[in-house]
Formats: C-alpha cells, sequence, structure tokens
C-alpha cells in the first residue's frame, strides 16, 4: 500500500511539473508573440486538464484566451474562442481580462470600419455585432450592425438586430458638447463634457452649449415595417408602427414613417388622412404639404394638389419638386387639348375649335414656362426641367430662347 502511494504521489508531481511547464511556454511564447507556438504549448496542457486545480485551471484558460487574441491578430472564430476562454476564467485576471475584452471590442469595430469604408457592409455588420456583443455595453454597435444589414439586404439579420434594440429601450439618444473656439471664431464639437468644460477654463474656447440629437426610434420602426413590407408581410408592418405611436402619438417623424407604409401598400386614402393630421401638428412642414399634394394629383383631386403645392413653396421657397409638380399639373392639360385637335374634322365649327384649342394651348405653354424658370433658377443643372422648358420654347417659337436654351442642355448631356 505504501509502494502504490509512492507511486501515485509520483505520478502527481510528474503531471504538476508537465502543467507548469507547457503553462510557461505558453506564456513566454504569448510575451514574444509567437501565438502559433502558443497555442501549441496550450495543446499539450489540455490533456492534462483533469489534474489541474482551480489556480492553475484559471491560468490556462487566461493564457488560452491571449493566445487566440493573438494581440489583435485573429479572425472572427479566434476571437469567439478566446471571448469563451476567458469566460471560464472563475476567480483570476479580473482587471486583465476586462481590458483585453476592451481592446477585443476596439480591434473589432476597427475592422468593421474598414469594412464599411470598403462598402463591404456585410462583413462590417457581423463585427459591428461582435464588438457589441463582448462587452454589451455600446448599443450604438448593434445599430450600425442593424443598419449595415439593410444596406445589402440580409433583412432576416437586420430584423433580429432591430428587435433586440427594441428589447434593451435603445434610442441612440445623445448629448453633444460644443463650444466656440477663441482663436477662429467656430464651433467645435467634444467628445464628452468634462474635455470640453477644461477648454473653457483654459480660455481657449468659449460659449460652452449642449445639444440633444434626435431619437433613432422612428427609423427603426421604419426599417422594420419596410423589411415587412418587402417580405410581403404588411400587417406586421402596420403592426410595427402602431406599437411605436402608440408610444409616441405626437411623434410626426413616425407618422410620416406609417402613412409611407399605406402609401407602398397602396392604401392612398390613409396615407392622405394621416398626413392631414400630421399637417394639423406641423403646419409649417413644407414636405408634409408636397406629399398631399402628390396624393391628390394622383387622386384625380388637380386643384386640392395645385393648393397644397402652392403653399409648399410658400413655405420653402427653394421646394424644386413642388414646383416641378405644378408646371406638371398645366402641361396635363395638353395632351388633352392634343386629343381633342387630333380629333377634329374640316368643317368651319372644327376650324374654328381648332383655333380655339390652339390658344388654349400656347396659354398652358405660357402658365407652366414661370414654374420650369424657377426651378433652373434654384437648380441650373436640373436637365428635365431645362428639356421641357426648350420644348415649349420650340412650340411657342421662342427661338432665341431656345437656342440659349438648347445649348445649356446640350452641355449638361455632354456633362453626363
Amino acid at each position: 500500500m505504501k509502494k502504490q502511494f509512492i507511486i501515485a504521489l509520483s505520478l502527481a508531481c510528474s503531471f504538476s511539473f508537465a502543467q507548469k511547464k507547457e503553462l510557461k511556454e505558453a506564456e513566454k511564447a504569448i510575451k514574444g508573440s509567437k501565438f502559433a507556438e502558443a497555442k501549441a504549448a496550450i495543446n499539450q496542457a489540455k490533456s492534462l486538464m483533469s489534474a489541474m486545480d482551480d489556480k492553475t485551471k484559471d491560468k490556462f484558460y487566461f493564457l488560452e484566451g491571449k493566445a487566440f487574441y493573438a494581440g489583435g491578430a485573429g479572425n472572427l472564430n479566434d476571437l469567439d474562442q478566446a471571448l469563451e476562454s476567458f469566460g471560464n476564467v472563475k476567480s483570476a485576471y479580473s482587471t486583465e481580462i476586462t481590458q483585453l475584452k476592451q481592446d477585443i471590442a476596439n480591434s473589432l469595430l476597427q475592422k468593421g470600419n474598414g469594412f464599411y469604408e470598403k462598402n463591404d457592409y456585410s462583413s462590417a455588420s457581423k463585427y459591428f455585432e461582435k464588438a457589441y456583443n463582448v462587452t454589451e455595453k455600446d448599443t450604438t454597435l448593434l445599430y450600425y450592425a442593424a443598419a449595415t444589414s439593410v444596406n445589402v439586404k440580409e433583412y432576416d439579420r437586420a430584423l433580429v438586430l432591430y428587435e433586440k434594440l427594441k428589447q434593451l429601450g435603445y434610442t441612440g439618444i445623445t448629448t453633444q458638447y460644443f463650444a466656440i473656439n477663441k482663436e477662429t471664431g467656430e464651433k467645435e464639437p467634444f467628445p464628452n463634457k468634462e474635455l470640453r468644460d477644461v477648454s473653457v477654463k483654459a480660455k481657449t474656447h468659449t460659449t460652452a452649449t449642449e445639444e440633444v440629437t434626435k431619437s433613432k426610434k422612428p427609423e427603426i420602426v421604419k426599417n422594420v415595417a419596410l423589411i415587412y413590407i418587402s417580405q410581403g408581410d404588411n400587417e406586421k408592418a402596420l403592426e410595427a408602427m402602431k406599437d411605436a405611436r402608440a408610444e409616441s402619438p405626437d411623434d410626426i417623424d413616425l407618422m410620416l414613417s406609417e402613412a409611407n407604409v399605406h402609401f407602398k401598400m397602396g392604401n392612398k386614402e390613409e396615407f392622405k388622412n394621416i398626413l392631414e393630421k400630421a399637417t394639423k401638428m406641423d403646419p409649417d412642414n413644407a414636405e408634409l404639404q408636397y406629399n398631399l399634394g402628390v396624393v391628390s394629383a394622383e387622386s384625380g383631386e388637380k386643384e386640392q394638389a395645385k393648393a397644397y403645392y402652392e403653399k409648399a413653396v410658400d413655405l420653402d421657397p427653394n421646394y424644386v419638386n413642388a414646383y416641378i409638380n405644378l408646371s406638371s399639373l398645366i402641361l396635363e392639360r395638353d395632351a388633352i387639348i392634343t386629343e381633342e385637335m387630333g380629333n377634329l374634322g374640316l368643317s368651319a365649327a372644327d376650324e374654328r375649335r381648332y383655333e380655339v384649342l390652339k390658344k388654349e394651348k400656347r396659354d398652358v405653354y405660357a402658365a407652366a414656362q414661370p414654374y420650369l424658370l424657377k426651378v433652373l433658377e434654384i437648380d441650373s443643372k436640373n436637365i428635365d426641367a431645362a428639356r421641357t422648358l426648350m420644348s415649349i420654347y420650340s412650340i411657342l417659337e421662342e427661338n432665341d430662347k431656345y437656342k440659349e436654351l438648347k445649348a445649356k442642355v446640350d452641355a449638361l448631356e455632354a456633362g453626363n
């Protein structure tokens, strides 16, 4: 019995020696950035796991995590393994692991940004999500992951991420800090309040101000709804909007998002009803007036559409699309006149009617001109407005204006 005990003790000592030897080799390799060697030593030590005490196991998992992290060079699978290993550490290295996790998150974010700059939104999304999962602190990273997945139409993935954001109560609302640079006189942003206040105390800056950003919730809800629409699930789209509206009944952006869902579904009457409610809440919103004009025009309510477009340009004198649509409303009459002229015969009465219609046609062109001229005054490169106006000058035989505008159109087309 005594001999057996001595043999068992000898085996335990040899195991302990082997553990320490392999872990020391792994530690040395990690310090020398020889991560492949570190992994090999870790694999050797793994076969001795059953004989390790808790303290040695903690050291094993800590070193395994560092080996797979590889100083930031590890791929996604390596980083997953590193995080799993750090998670297995029970009661040691807490400070070191916290810092390493932050380093991993920063590395993932940096790589995600790299993919984003190369327009590889699918990869960027995955790295942003991983960066969030490491510390689960910065929910903005989860928002970036969802938004970039939408860019490449990975809608199922985007929905999962958006739902997680909703569960977390994410709004994206942040406070931004500013101060005026005394030397340049310009308003400058600061990453935090403390740095801003230090700069003001140092008298390099003055006039400290703060601004609260708008909520990202309307955008999230709209994207969720649009994803459901793209998948043919209009009911879920409307349900998403109604849930958000219940929380923020006076949110104009949410109302517009719900209105757009109805518009895409062909529910133009409901689209119009929501816009009218929104207009009462925000009567000085030119975009609302314009959209009401669009839906009224599509419903055949031409006079009402004209009134909405005119209200839009009253509120925003540079609203190009409203001027274009006003000219289009007028020019619609041209097609009707042309059709009637084509159906006339050769009788005296028909000839008299033809002359009347001919004058009406010229009046239509004359009435549309000011709106098209206004468009070109605001946007000199608007080629569609230029072409339409050029055609009008040609029909009205205003040759000098026609030649001048044709030269402009030719230059614009050459530029394209």
